[in-house]
């Protein structure tokens, strides 16, 4: 039980990548990405892929190593991820793990809740209502069923709702009484490191992040992967956006400033998750390094010796 997984949440664009390879860099060990929109090969730009830089400078698993045609659930993830971390800490007594995707961090450090059966055909209908009448009227029904969970999912995730929905519908019960308070038995210890900044400028780092995106030719890549806009992992900020565009029911500005907006929404959802999370030692936006490596140091020591 010596072993430790440091973990690095906060809300998007606050530089979690870059964290986490100055602490990789610093105990000379291995990356896991636990950000469920960087597994797709065909999705680059507007999922905010580390550079070859930063790829290069240590290693990182589960970067872009599935197909947008695969269905990948967090469950998946949950085993292949415990699998590399049991090959990892065979080599290394330290694992970072980075990602703002709450469920996928919870799934590695803690264990999936188990939930109710759902009962045949509740998933048919809840596909047939996103079709027919759209995804902010699954999200008002989930809203009303159980509004505990509504405030911290990523609302514009259809699958997230779908799932929530089923199991309100089937057991009788919000989804957020299923989520237990105690975690599995891992054979490591975690330390959770957030970055956190004031609203105002996480606010101005996704703008500017969008920006770059644009710069970069996010347009281009949505336009390539139009054919494609129905599978789940498209259901996302910055893709979803431009193919209203696409469809000439927005112009490109105001898609550009919808993305904006979406992805600031997703970052107060992140947050108001992670705040409810306990145990992250939070640092600023604009840390110095030296002093994040005493904090990991002095933290590492203690988990090692509890």
């Amino acid at each position: 039980m010596n072993k430790v997984l440091i973990s690095v949440v906060g809300p998007t664009a606050i530089g979690k990548t870059k964290l986490a390879i100055l602490l990789a860099e610093y105990f000379q060990t291995e990356i896991i990405s636990a950000d469920s929109r960087q597994f797709f090969k065909e999705m680059s730009i507007g999922t905010a892929v580390p550079s070859d830089e930063e790829l290069a400078a240590v290693p990182h698993h589960f970067i872009q190593n599935k197909s947008i045609m695969e269905f990948y659930s967090v469950g998946d993830f949950e085993k292949e991820a415990l699998q590399k971390l049991k090959e990892l800490f065979q080599k290394k007594a330290v694992v970072v793990m980075v990602g703002g995707s709450g469920l996928y961090v919870n799934a590695v450090t803690k264990g999936l809740d188990e939930f109710p059966k759902i009962a045949e055909g509740i998933r048919t209908d809840l596909n047939k209502e996103l079709e027919t009448l759209g995804l902010e009227h699954l999200q008002t029904k989930l809203k009303a069923l159980d509004p505990e969970y509504y405030s911290k999912v990523a609302i514009e995730n259809p699958h997230r709702i779908i799932r929530a929905l089923e199991v309100c519908i089937s057991s009788g019960k919000p989804y957020s009484s299923f989520l237990k308070s105690s975690s599995k038995q891992r054979d490591f210890k975690v330390l959770s490191i957030g970055i956190n900044a004031e609203r105002s400028v996480i606010y101005e780092r996704i703008n500017a992040r969008v920006d770059v995106m644009m710069e970069e030719g996010l347009l281009n890549e949505v336009t390539r992967l139009e054919p494609y806009r129905a599978l789940n992992a498209l259901q996302t900020v910055g893709y979803k956006e431009l193919f209203q565009y696409l469809d000439e029911n927005w112009d490109l500005e105001f898609a550009i400033s919808e993305i904006k907006k979406n992805t600031r929404r997703f970052a107060k959802r992140q947050l108001t998750w992670f705040k409810k999370t306990e145990g992250i030692k939070w640092v600023p936006h604009d840390y110095d390094k030296d002093t994040i490596f005493e904090l990991a140091k002095t933290e590492l020591t203690r988990l090692q010796h509890v």
